[in-house]
């Protein structure tokens, strides 16, 4: 089977088949997005990182850091970034060396986990995370002009959905080799952050031989226009509120772990039984997604709303009828929460680089990003400052928040078929 007949099955191509350069730079770009996304799970900061600092004694606020400088930091500079990618004729090279710089910074805290302890281990890893998002961030606002230039409309969500199901098979198998009492020591999770570093090094490396069109370089001496932009495209600001609004399918699962907890169990606390449920979610779900993402995208984020809503209102019930302490209860209901977030992720990406104009879609993902960076930071204090009262009152606030997000999509207009 040739490449271009491999990826066709892939993406279900029925009504135009993909050409063979459309082919080529299909399957790679799964494999480098495969690469990447393994190397997100096994250096997960809200579990991985989290259980390493604490193994390796540093003070608490470094192990309450890791998150806020892991997602400002991705999403904050994608609108400077924005700007020197609109100046490159083959935008592929900055994804590729922000790839390999992540691969650098895991490879760092790598070794500060098995040389450092205390708080200069809390410092080194908190700043190689820091560094490692500023080059997610690079990757993010270029990906979707690259994919935008090498992939047909709609088998967009196609690579991605497939990218994120295979990856999630070796998260599933690290995760299973946590829970067996394998890997339960300093070294083992030393080792899958340093072959996350590696992986990542792979996928620049493979991700820098797509055959990607030239772009028409533009000056690009100030920031990109981000007011104006947001003027200018009604459809973008909707957008960007129904991204908005369904951030809380991010932010409440460690409300759930807790809630879950509360009840008795720890069965959550335990590093492989998180990351099970969120590959399992993953697997299951994302491939499915993207392709119904490339029907429809608004409607994937509609649905994928109002299921994180109802896996929240779900938890809040079973706290209620007092079952929140049954073994089975938060595993499930982190599962579907994580299905839903799988959901919004796929749709998301494929409604944006669909609905911006060609040549534009980097700057149009660095504003939408930075938007939700903002929105992100916002909502996480609102969640922290409820959850000090109680965490069920911040979970059904998210619950309300998710499914206006749902409603609200269906508003969006149809960007797939225009």
């Amino acid at each position: 089977m040739t490449e271009q007949e491999l990826f066709a099955q892939i993406s279900g191509a029925e009504d135009e088949a993909p050409d063979r350069r459309e082919g080529r730079n299909g399957l790679r770009e799964i494999a480098a997005l495969s690469m990447t996304k393994i190397s997100d799970g096994l250096i997960d900061p809200k579990l991985v990182l989290s259980w390493l600092l604490n193994a390796l004694g540093a003070p608490a606020a470094f192990v309450t850091a890791l998150v806020p400088i892991r997602e400002a930091g991705a999403l904050l500079p994608q609108i400077l970034l924005a700007s020197k990618l609109e100046t490159l004729t083959r935008r592929k090279w900055m994804w590729a060396a922000g790839a390999a710089l992540q691969g650098l910074a895991a490879l760092v805290i790598a070794a500060s986990g098995m040389l450092l302890e205390g708080w200069l281990a809390g410092l080194a890893i908190c700043a190689a995370l820091a560094v490692l998002a500023l080059a997610r961030a690079a990757c993010s606002v270029s990906f979707k002009e690259v994919q935008g230039k090498t992939i047909a409309k709609t088998r967009r969500g196609a690579v991605t959905g497939t990218a994120s199901s295979l990856a999630s098979v070796a998260v599933v198998t690290f995760a299973l080799l946590l829970l067996s009492g394998l890997l339960q020591d300093r070294g083992a999770v030393v080792a899958a952050v340093a072959l996350a570093g590696l992986l990542w090094l792979a996928a620049g490396a493979l991700f820098s031989t797509l055959k990607e069109p030239a772009s028409e370089v533009e000056d690009s001496s100030g920031l990109p226009p981000l007011r104006a932009t947001l003027r200018e495209d009604a459809d973008l600001r909707r957008f960007i509120a129904v991204r908005g609004l369904l951030v809380p399918t991010a932010l409440a699962p460690p409300y759930i772990v807790l809630l879950s907890q509360q009840g008795g169990e720890g069965l959550l606390g335990q590093l492989g039984a998180l990351l099970l449920a969120s590959a399992l979610a993953s697997f299951l779900s994302s491939y499915v997604w993207g392709r119904l993402a490339d029907r429809s995208s608004r409607r994937v984020l509609s649905a994928a709303g109002f299921a994180g809503a109802a896996s929240m209102a779900l938890m809040l019930w079973l706290l209620w009828a007092g079952l929140a302490r049954a073994v089975w209860a938060g595993p499930a209901v982190l599962f579907l929460l994580m299905v839903a977030y799988h959901g919004v992720r796929q749709a998301r990406s494929t409604y944006l680089v669909d609905l911006a104009p060609e040549d534009a879609r980097g700057r149009y993902a660095a504003v939408a990003n930075t938007m939700i960076g903002s929105i992100l930071l916002l909502a996480g204090l609102f969640g922290g400052a409820v959850s000090t009262l109680s965490a069920a009152w911040a979970l059904a606030g998210f619950a309300v928040v998710s499914a206006f997000g749902g409603a609200l999509a269906l508003t969006l207009r149809e960007v797939e078929r225009g």
